[in-house]
């Protein structure tokens, strides 16, 4: 007869006299897409984590009524359903029509164009000039829209655009 104790296990397992503790192998997660390997906690469990346990468990209730829904039972049910609903929207009462007055007109105010328009100081030095177009002196730094070009800004004042190019040339203060 051989020793009683067994050799194989490591000495603290021995004297604590415990049976030697089983680690299970890991296994795949298996969730359609994930199937990511992962070590179990307990004996039977199959998926890696709550997310997947989750994800699973409505795939299953789906399942479960994809199946249901294709016996007779299931269909004349979901028949009955949709009919329910119909009746409910024919007699469902047309939203009434708002009385109200005519729509209010959108007012622009002043302060909508203030960061485009230029400050009365250097309106003050182009007095000179009277017969460059207000329009030029005021929109000269504003970008042109986009789709047109240059020669739409220059249509505005042809004869003084040099006056122009040095107000828009002039630092700011």
């Amino acid at each position: 007869m051989g020793p009683d104790e067994d050799f194989t296990l490591p000495a603290e397992a021995r004297e604590s006299g415990q049976p030697p503790g089983r680690r299970p192998r890991r296994r795949c997660c298996l969730l359609k897409g994930c199937e990511k390997r992962f070590w179990p906690q307990q004996a039977g469990q199959r998926y890696c984590g709550d997310e997947c346990r989750q994800a699973a468990r409505r795939w299953s209730r789906w399942k479960a009524q994809q199946n249901y829904r294709a016996t007779a039972a299931g269909k004349e049910k979901r028949n009955g359903q949709s009919r329910r609903y119909r009746q409910r929207v024919r007699s469902r009462q047309p939203a009434a029509p708002k009385e109200t007055g005519p729509e209010a007109a959108r007012v622009i105010t002043p302060q909508f164009f203030r960061p485009l328009l230029r400050p009365a100081r250097l309106l003050r030095r182009v007095r000179s000039a009277a017969a460059l177009a207000p329009a030029a002196l005021l929109f000269a730094r504003l970008p042109a829209r986009h789709g047109t070009s240059l020669a739409t800004r220059a249509a505005l004042a042809p004869c003084h655009a040099t006056a122009v190019e040095d107000l828009s040339q002039r630092p700011r203060r």
